[in-house]
């Protein structure tokens, strides 16, 4: 079964998440998560990623349903189980976490949930893409890669 991404829209507040069961260890997930050279590899949602993913640090990333060029910044880092990372202020702002949640028998539940928050939303979120789509592939990716023998 494939990855369903959740979206909800408010007026100040829109959010997309999506969850899935992967058969995996949160660790052999974290690594896939916190390997930045390697992304693009396995994840058809990115094209580049630079950086080190540690607590303060700045990531860029380039994606392939968008022209611009997003610098995030690593907000929590607490390994094998939540990585967070912002973009933005008061007036427009992105936060993205992950959540990896071990279950019995080596498998984790995995999930990604995007929020975008700000006084502006309103009016930047009429040009926002859908994530809805990008965030099932990019779980279906993870899970496929974290899942390889």
């Amino acid at each position: 079964m494939n990855p369903t991404a959740v979206k909800v829209t408010r007026l100040f507040r829109r959010s997309v998440r999506v969850d899935v069961d992967v058969k995996a260890t949160p660790e052999k997930i974290w690594s896939l998560l916190t390997n930045v050279a390697d992304a693009p590899r396995w994840n058809s949602t990115i094209t580049q990623i630079e950086g080190r993913v540690a607590l303060g640090e700045q990531l860029t990333i380039k994606v392939p349903i968008s022209t611009r060029t997003f610098n995030v910044k690593v907000d929590v880092l607490d390994p094998h189980r939540r990585l967070v990372w912002s973009d933005g202020n008061a007036v427009f702002r992105g936060v993205r976490t992950y959540t990896l949640t071990p279950h019995g028998g080596g498998s984790t539940a995995f999930s990604m949930e995007e929020v975008f928050t700000g006084f502006m939303l309103p009016l930047i979120g009429l040009s926002l893409p859908d994530f809805t789509p990008v965030f099932e592939q990019y779980a279906a990716d993870l899970k496929k890669e974290a899942e390889r023998s």
